[in-house]
């Protein structure tokens, strides 16, 4: 028996996504007091490629990398693109108390044990940096490079600034999270209303956003955070990290424009990369951009 508190988005409400064929594959991770819960992910490509792991961030899932995919697998690769626990196909908590920062760094540590991930291309945007970039620096020898964009590793020791304030404060106090709107509104671009439905498919309602609610609120914002010691001992790992490591930030993100600097400047393996700053993107970059973000990580992960 599943926990009450527990949701499993309805097949049905995947039905006919735009551009996304991929069929499901499920692994089971440690709820706790919540039991066993589903985690979903696409697996595309040959299983014995090389590895190119895709985390996504607030408040969207895998979905966010259809455009990636195709031309990553065509190049001879396996993609692997999780959606975090409370997000797309995955199973959803219904308290957002439920949901922490260890956790969810937990969760996708078991994930990559599960499947037996090794010598992996890493790819993370918004949270799929703030956690992928904890696994890196707990775990350097499963990861061969790393790319980034429009992420950060906050310790809660610096300011998050005016618009993320503003961003948290809407993220709690709003009746109704519109979650298609906001990825649209942190485009460049523009999506159609197919594209805005698909963010919006993985919630049938408010319920379900609880995971989507929290992940503002996990971000560390003061040192007495919960998360600041962990994030100060990833960082003093990753001054320390000498495999490749790449930005490629957007030029319209307004609030994680810049954020790259102090990757380039802290992260040994950053040093002699092409960094390249993502033109009439937003903070979705994977909307804006995907091919070009697909075309950079294959000639990343080939380059010697």
């Amino acid at each position: 028996m599943a926990h009450e508190k527990v949701l499993r988005t309805p097949e049905e409400r995947f039905a006919d996504l735009p551009d996304y064929p991929f069929q499901p594959h499920y692994e089971t991770v440690d709820g706790g007091e919540y039991g066993p819960l589903r985690m979903h992910y696409v697996d595309e490509g040959p299983k014995d490629g090389p590895v190119v792991l895709l985390l996504h961030g607030e408040p969207t899932w895998s979905f966010l990398y259809r455009k990636m995919i195709p031309p990553i697998t065509a190049a001879g690769m396996r993609v692997v693109a999780p959606d975090f626990i409370g997000f797309g196909k995955s199973d959803k908590i219904a308290e957002r108390g439920a949901y922490s920062y260890l956790a969810h760094v937990n969760w996708m540590k078991a994930f990559i044990d599960r499947l037996g991930l090794k010598a992996i291309t890493y790819f993370g945007q918004d949270w799929g940096g703030l956690i992928g970039l904890r696994l890196v620096a707990e775990a350097p020898d499963l990861f061969a490079r790393v790319m980034i964009g429009n992420t950060g590793l906050p310790t809660g020791d610096q300011d998050l600034g005016e618009a993320f304030k503003q961003w948290r404060e809407y993220s709690q106090t709003t009746p109704t999270f519109n979650i298609g709107g906001i990825v649209s509104r942190g485009t460049a671009r523009g999506m159609d209303e197919a594209v805005a439905a698909a963010y919006d498919a993985p919630y049938p309602s408010e319920e379900y956003k609880a995971g989507a609610r929290a992940f503002p609120m996990l971000v560390p914002a003061s040192p007495d955070d919960p998360a600041t010691a962990a994030q100060r001992a990833a960082w003093e790992s990753l001054r320390r990290f000498e495999k490749p490591f790449l930005t490629c930030f957007s030029d319209k993100d307004m609030i994680m424009r810049g954020g790259e600097k102090v990757f380039k400047k802290l992260i040994p393996g950053a040093a002699g990369e092409n960094h390249f700053i993502t033109e009439n993107a937003g903070h979705f970059l994977q909307e804006d951009a995907g091919p070009l973000l697909a075309e950079k990580l294959v000639s990343f992960a080939r380059k010697e």
